[in-house]
């Protein structure tokens, strides 16, 4: 055979391949957005409410009572937490789940999750996913590595979720770190955000865990289409984000969660728990 016609044969056969794995690709992804979601509830800081609180810092702080007697309600209302594994298995190969499944997500590391969430857990038989900011581990108030070591060996999950809360979206391979010198002076170089804020603490919550981290939390919930690759490339299973719509050709990376208000009664929240999945 001519080595034209071989170069083309080899790019018809590529393209074919191509061609594909895209079209399996679509199919796949049409496959896990036909499937029901799942409830997963997202926490972040669990303590009573102080008189300097804002309205919007409330949507984020849940009173300790009313986190207590919502964990209660979900327990008596025969829920059984699932961890990101049973999700994903679900998800891409219809693995069944226990009957009334729920996730339940804690963001930033705070250590009220360790104090008071963990050990409410522990009385119902719960299991969480504790996705962490690295630059707070061991600051006060919030968790320190050996306590992030304990929520892991207990059978809890832990994700990562940046070192220090940056958006995504605003991550660029090309960032620029000013440094002063100190004659006080100046000097920039060069830098990878996705390097500083996605790779380092993921790597950091691994040698703390001793085990792969596999899930990922968008810092305020918040992403773009054009960054999804990217957090899929670094080897995540799932990427969660807060209530938008699911993107359909990454469903994987864009798993919806709510949050858990301390404005919601305990009827109020096992209806939103029904009505947002």
């Amino acid at each position: 055979m001519p080595r034209s016609t071989m170069a083309k044969t080899s790019i018809i056969a590529a393209l074919l391949g191509l061609f594909t794995y895209s079209a399996a690709s679509a199919q796949s992804s049409a496959s896990i957005m036909a499937r029901k979601q799942v409830p997963v509830v997202c926490y972040h800081q669990i303590r009573d409410w102080r008189p300097k609180d804002s309205k919007t810092a409330k949507d984020y702080i849940i009173p300790i009572a009313a986190f207590k007697d919502h964990i209660k309600m979900l327990a008596d209302s025969g829920y059984h937490t699932i961890l990101p594994d049973q999700l994903y298995a679900y998800l891409t190969k219809g693995t069944p789940l226990p009957k009334k499944p729920i996730m339940l997500t804690f963001d930033d590391t705070d250590e009220d999750q360790f104090t008071i969430a963990n050990p409410t857990l522990k009385k119902y038989g719960f299991k969480g996913v504790y996705f962490v900011m690295t630059v707070s581990i061991g600051r006060p108030h919030y968790m320190t590595a050996d306590m992030i070591k304990k929520l892991s060996d207990e059978g809890n999950i832990i994700g990562s979720h940046t070192w220090d809360h940056h958006r995504v979206d605003k991550l660029s391979h090309n960032g620029v770190l000013k440094i002063m010198g100190k004659n006080g002076k100046i000097t920039t170089k060069p830098t990878d955000d996705w390097v500083t804020q996605i790779d380092k603490p993921t790597k950091k919550l691994e040698e703390i865990t001793g085990k792969k981290i596999d899930y990922f939390a968008y810092p305020f919930g918040v992403w773009k289409k054009p960054v999804l690759p990217e957090i899929q490339k670094r080897g995540f299973k799932l990427a969660f984000q807060l209530a938008d719509k699911r993107d359909p050709d990454y469903p994987l990376m864009t798993v919806r969660r709510i949050l858990d208000s301390g404005y919601w009664s305990t009827k109020t929240f096992s209806n939103n728990i029904r009505q947002s999945f």
